[in-house]
């Protein structure tokens, strides 16, 4: 009988902060896949609040209770090439919009073009939590606003407590 291939599924992201919308697409995926590895990256066009240490321990602290193989793996580098030395078979990636579609198939497209053995597989974000962005969560918190709906009571503390220590926050999150 032949050996059973293991499914490897690579979840790429910044993760600054991690949402309740990755925290779903990340307990879906990982019911997709023998092994969900989630990608912890950096990206030059961005400004994180978080150092790539934080959000790793912050990503692997709020996954720990997630069903299934699940680890947690920065890296910075092409993405086929991360997916490829983890040996996945796919790619998750969430959408929330029409505008996130567009991207993503884009990718999708490039990506293939660089490694046709590794699918891209969509989720669509759980309609709840569609509207849910990082970038907004920071805007949100940055300006005062209540984010404990978009993030985990953890997750929102950290937040908090980064603005709080650069002095840039102008209310009460």
């Amino acid at each position: 009988m032949p050996e059973k291939k293991h499914r490897i599924g690579v979840y790429p992201g910044t993760f600054d902060p991690l949402t309740l919308g990755h925290l779903d697409i990340i307990r879906r995926g990982a019911k997709l896949v023998d092994h969900l590895v989630i990608g912890v990256t950096t990206n030059a066009s961005k400004s994180p609040m978080f150092s790539l240490e934080e959000r790793m321990e912050m990503v692997t602290r709020e996954t720990a209770d997630v069903p299934g193989k699940v680890s947690v793996v920065a890296f910075d580098s092409l993405l086929m090439d991360f997916a490829e030395r983890e040996n996945a078979t796919m790619i998750v990636r969430g959408l929330r919009a029409v505008a996130d579609f567009e991207y993503e198939y884009q990718m999708a497209g490039m990506n293939q073009q660089l490694n046709d053995r590794i699918e891209t597989v969509f989720l669509m974000a759980d309609v709840s939590l569609q509207p849910i962005a990082s970038k907004l969560v920071k805007e949100i918190a940055i300006y005062g606003g209540n984010i404990g709906k978009f993030v985990t009571p953890t997750v929102r503390a950290q937040v908090v407590e980064r603005i709080n220590t650069t002095g840039r926050l102008r209310g009460v999150c």
